[in-house]
């Protein structure tokens, strides 16, 4: 039996994060690395690479090698092979120079950046609606909260400025965020490479042409024991579960029918209270960020490393790094539906500060109003300029 989401809402989203998408992407490296091994020898293995076919590939081959060898490519390299063979292809060029990190860590940060471009692309979407939302409401006054009590007045229009400021530093995250490819053999030095191409420094050029073929940036070395790169990829996801959290946290209280500032549309079911409506997506959304700072933890833990390949450390990042970028899509997908269904109710936040706190606490009109404009302002200014004709589509 294999996990298919019966008890994990907070990671619904799997699509381009599952073990077959993880190995699609190690045969994809792979193919690269026989094209660019083509051009570096000038050598005809195209057809290689066009055979090479993750779909056919035994799982339970790989799963029992997984146990046994404490890595997928040992395992998987012979089954490649044997796909060659039986093309009647050579199959001596496959894995020239490589290790089995190479082809796992540029496996995962190929998975990781697919799915943050797809995480991405959501956060523009639900920018787009929050920066409705902060103008329509920029004018609609609320008490705001602090220490969970009642704090000063302020606009709803403010509230949703504060969410789209947390989408746009996620977003300008993302952009930040470098994916490297890794190629340096065995312990890094890359010198099998430079041996099967007879020349110092090859395995260099090997790198630089695999990065482009992937559409990986070129870190111009190998950070076998170097663990930064994970560490701040990972720590991309958590920024962008954690701006979603914050959003989705908002939602559920404000959206209580004690408090009634927001409706949502989305709702889930209760198994024993039919009149029972959910905040699903802002549920799932919070599952996502309550998990997400600790799978960082363990990236930051086995970010010592040591040696030139960890024993144990290296291998707990596999699982932690694809779940936080399974995290990061799912939270991101989750954050459309529920902005896109979110209504501000004005009338219901305004009774509310009717009776909230003393009269001292509310600062006069056109200063709340000029501070409120200027608020909303900033924020969609930020994600516009940042997103350009990304945020206004």
């Amino acid at each position: 039996m294999t996990d298919w989401g019966l008890v994990d809402p907070g990671a619904a989203d799997a699509s381009g994060t599952d073990d077959d998408a993880v190995l699609a992407a190690m045969v994809e490296v792979e193919r690269a690395l026989l094209l660019v091994w083509a051009s570096e020898l000038d050598e005809f293995l195209e057809a290689q690479a066009d055979a090479l076919d993750a779909a056919a590939l035994d799982r339970d081959v790989l799963r029992a090698g997984v146990q046994r060898d404490g890595v997928p490519v040992v395992a998987l390299v012979p089954l490649l092979r044997a796909q060659l063979e039986a093309a009647g292809l050579a199959p001596g060029r496959l894995h020239l120079g490589a290790t089995s990190q190479d082809v796992v860590d540029t496996a995962l940060m190929l998975v990781a950046h697919d799915a943050l471009a797809v995480s991405r692309s959501s956060l523009l979407d639900a920018g787009r609606r929050l920066t409705a939302l902060a103008h329509a409401a920029r004018q609609s006054p609320r008490i705001a909260r602090s220490l969970a009590r009642h704090g000063e007045t302020s606009t709803l229009g403010v509230l949703a400025a504060g969410w789209l400021d947390g989408v746009t530093s996620a977003i300008q995250a993302i952009d930040a965020t470098t994916f490297p490819v890794q190629f340096g053999g065995a312990v890094g030095t890359g010198a099998a490479a430079d041996a099967a191409a007879g020349r110092p420094g090859a395995s260099d050029d090997v790198r630089s042409e695999l990065a482009s073929r992937l559409g990986l940036a070129d870190p111009g070395r190998a950070w076998h024991t170097e663990r930064t790169p994970v560490l701040a990829v990972a720590s991309t996801a958590a920024t962008v579960v954690a701006a979603l959290g914050r959003i989705a946290g908002d939602a559920t209280f404000l959206s209580r029918e004690e408090v009634g500032e927001v409706r949502l549309a989305s709702a889930g079911g209760s198994s024993a209270m039919p009149h029972k409506r959910n905040p699903v997506d802002a549920v799932v959304i919070t599952a996502a960020a309550v998990e997400s700072s600790g799978l960082l933890q363990v990236i930051a833990s086995a970010a010592i490393a040591g040696d030139e390949r960890s024993a144990g450390r290296w291998h707990a990042e596999w699982a932690a790094l694809r779940r936080l970028a399974r995290l990061a899509r799912s939270a991101s997908t989750a954050a459309v539906r529920l902005v896109d269904g979110l209504e501000f109710d004005a009338d219901r936040a305004a009774a509310i500060l009717d009776g909230a706190g003393p009269a001292g606490a509310r600062p006069d009109v056109e200063v709340l109003s000029a501070a409120s404009d200027r608020i909303v302002d900033r924020a969609t200014t930020r994600f516009t300029r940042l997103t350009g004709s990304e945020g206004t589509r």
